[in-house]
């Protein structure tokens, strides 16, 4: 019993340590911490295109109520109508 307890600790150890190498010091997949500890590409850099401008309308929200039903904002404070 206390083989098969040592081989699951030994094989949780492994796929614990095994996950933190994959990250690559936190920066990602293709790229490395350097000297100073930023993160660069591996090998050449990937020029992506920019993505086209879309202008949305503009949104129209509601002003919430200030005041409850039966009364109105006058003068700096609800007054009844």
């Amino acid at each position: 019993m206390k083989y098969l307890f040592a081989a699951a600790m030994l094989a949780s150890a492994v796929v614990g340590f095994s996950e933190a190498a994959s990250a690559a010091g936190g920066c990602g997949p293709g790229w490395y911490r350097g000297p100073y500890g930023g993160c660069r590409p591996m090998g050449r850099a990937v020029v992506v295109a920019p993505a086209p401008v879309v202008v949305a309308p503009p949104v129209v929200v509601a002003r919430p109520r200030v005041c409850p039903y039966g009364f109105r904002w006058y003068a700096g404070r609800c007054r009844p109508f």
